[in-house]
């Protein structure tokens, strides 16, 4: 039995656990099966132990597969619909053939009749009507006819109007479900205005629709027809929950291109989905190295003109995911084609489809190539977007500060890799050259250590530094960094009473929303570090008492403190240990452990007779005697 191709495995531990659709190609590239997931990489992990399979048809599948492509959709529902398509063009010999569409229902609006009707359909006939659809989800396309059959007087008859048509209204007119276009109760203008409304809100306009029945629920309640006011709000909540359909489908358009595009330092990918009649039929891609000092605009405009220029089939339509510079141009070299950067609604969301694809594409060629070893997550992204970096912060370390007063102070380094804790690379510091209150020569003395001991032992320097503070600290850590030579790392500082973003050289503040996940992550790794920094803090301050409380003891230096803490872990230890104990200590004596007591109990000594031979009145005056001059 022929065994799996490496490049195949290679590829299986680096797939997202998101839903998506699996293509397994012959090493010719032709396509042998289609398949959905509701999570890529333990899908595409059972086709790999041929010992295991139990299908025939599975075994040699998979004996014949040389590579794997992957397309990551939103939802296990959008999977379903891009399987069905991919079938249908390609063919795969070990798919089980697909006759038509029948499996998915549509809502169907003749809008070429000069009375439309709406009502569900499995087929698409060519014929000049409104079709919405494919909906997976069949209880979702059913409220949404029933919305429009209790919002709008649509008529729900078969006759060809106004050709043929009855002598009276049916029973929809007289329970109101209808205005009896059929007897010329209602003209053509006006139901052809009605039907306007009702693609307006099938094409996911419903906001619209929503303003209508506000509107309609206040006029029935200023004439006290509470009852209509009540179906009306009924009407309202259940478009509010209301879902919008899945894709959006024309016979006769919704032909377009859509790129994505994603970018780590020196390297990109740039993806292409072709959508033909409203479905997304193929995904291709493009890798670039070598960008460094190049614009993500350009790189863009690269592939426009190069790669994609040459394709045997492109759209009139191009949605891209940003503004290009040379747009006019680009498009004449394209023959005209039209360019669009959505920035909202149903264009955007194939954009950030085709984005997401990109970064899946650029993750796996990363972790293919050992140059990470794990996958980083959308949140890093969309915080690579925000701040406009080249990069991927998938290593950020975080900076705080921490004192108790202008005392003890402290700073810590926490390190996140790919919007998680890494433990491995915390690191805390004692504050040496700055007396009292000072922040910003605090944080501009901590920067410079840690990163000149990172440049001399020649380790990793992160992809993004984060300070916790404001414009003072970040003009203190970007000038270390500039000492240093690393003036161009990227650098910003996150304030906490309005979790403002300050950057360097930009005047104003940055604000992501509040449930930002890229607002999050920079939120965690601050939260962090000033936990780490706090925590360390606290313990400096004990330590210090203890050690002063320990070392003010006659004949206890710095030796016998460490013995002490070592053998009872704390000052508290050391006030509760027995005599006997203190006394089994190498280099203490029961005349030493009676001192050490009498100075940690000097109470309770002055009610019990003296030990070890001495009189209390001794060890008591010893003892303040001692502590006196220490003080001094």
């Amino acid at each position: 039995m022929a065994a799996v191709a490496d490049s195949i495995l290679e590829k299986i531990p680096h797939l997202p656990e998101s839903p998506g659709v699996y293509l397994w190609r012959d090493a010719d590239g032709t396509v042998l099966y289609v398949g959905k997931a509701k999570r890529l990489r333990s899908r595409v992990r059972s086709y790999v132990a041929l010992d295991q399979l139990t299908s025939v048809r599975t075994v040699a599948l998979m004996q014949q597969a040389a590579g794997l492509d992957t397309i990551v959709v939103p939802s296990e529902a959008h999977a379903l619909i891009l399987e069905a398509n991919l079938i249908k063009e390609y063919r795969p010999k070990y798919n089980v053939a697909l006759r038509d569409d029948k499996s998915y229902p549509y809502i169907k609006v003749t809008i070429t009749e000069p009375f439309p009707r709406v009502y569900v359909t499995r087929q698409l006939v060519n014929d000049g009507s409104r079709y919405f659809g494919p909906y997976t989800d069949v209880g979702a396309m059913r409220r949404a006819l029933n919305v429009v059959k209790r919002i709008f007087t649509v008529r729900s008859c078969t006759y060809d109007l106004p050709r043929v048509a009855p002598e009276r209204p049916c029973l929809d007119y007289h329970i109101g479900r209808c205005k009896a276009p059929c007897v010329l109760l209602q003209s053509e203008a006006e139901y052809r205005t009605m039907i306007d409304e009702v693609i307006l809100f099938l094409d996911g306009r419903a906001d619209e629709v929503m303003r209508r029945v506000k509107e309609r629920i206040q006029v029935a309640a200023d004439s006290l027809d509470f009852e209509r006011a009540g179906e009306l709000r009924d009407v309202l909540q259940h478009l509010e929950r209301m879902e919008e359909p899945t894709v959006v489908l024309e016979v006769e358009g919704g032909d377009r291109d859509v790129i994505g595009y994603a970018r780590d330092g020196a390297e990109a990918c740039v993806t292409w989905m072709r959508i033909r009649a409203g479905k997304l039929l193929a995904r291709d891609h493009q890798f670039f190295e070598n960008i460094d000092d190049e614009s993500d605009a350009a790189v863009l405009q690269a592939f426009l003109a190069g790669p994609y220029r040459v394709a045997e089939e492109r759209a009139r339509e191009l949605l891209v995911p940003l503004e290009l510079e040379e747009r006019e141009i680009v498009e004449e070299s394209l023959d005209g084609a039209k360019i669009h950067a959505p920035q909202r609604g149903p264009r955007r969301e194939l954009v950030d489809l085709a984005t997401q694809n990109a970064r899946h594409l650029l993750e796996e060629a990363r972790l293919t190539g050992e140059e990470t070893d794990e996958r980083a997550g959308d949140p890093i992204y969309e915080l690579q977007r925000q701040l406009g970096l080249q990069r991927v912060p998938r290593a950020i370390v975080c900076f705080d500060i921490s004192h108790a007063q202008g005392t003890d102070t402290v700073a810590s380094a926490v390190w996140f890799q790919n919007g998680r804790p890494y433990r491995a690379e915390y690191r805390k510091f004692k504050v040496r050259d700055v007396e009292g209150i000072d922040d910003f020569a605090s944080m501009g003395e901590v920067v410079t250590r840690y990163f000149r001991r990172r440049i001399d032992e020649g380790k990793t320097i992160p992809d993004l530094v984060v300070i916790d503070g404001g414009k003072g600290q970040l003009n203190a850590a970007h000038a270390a960094l500039d000492a240093l030579g690393l003036g161009t790392l990227p650098l910003i500082s996150l304030a906490k009473r309005e979790e403002e973003i300050f950057m360097v050289g930009r005047s104003e503040s940055l604000r992501l929303p509040r449930r930002s996940p890229a607002l999050r992550v920079l939120q965690q790794s601050r939260d962090e570090a000033h936990r780490f920094a706090i925590t360390f803090q606290r313990k400096r301050r004990t330590m210090r008492t203890v050690t002063s409380e320990l070392l003010r003891i006659p004949g206890v230096g710095e030796r016998k403190r460490r013995q002490l803490l070592e053998a009872f872990g704390s000052l508290e230890g050391v006030r509760s240990a027995p005599l006997e104990a203190i006394a089994a200590l190498p280099g203490f004596s029961s005349r030493s452990a009676a001192k050490i007591q009498a100075a940690l109990h000097p109470q309770e000594v002055a009610e019990r007779p003296g030990e070890a031979g001495q009189p209390l009145e001794d060890l008591t005056t010893v003892s303040t005697s001692d502590h006196n001059q220490n003080e001094s």
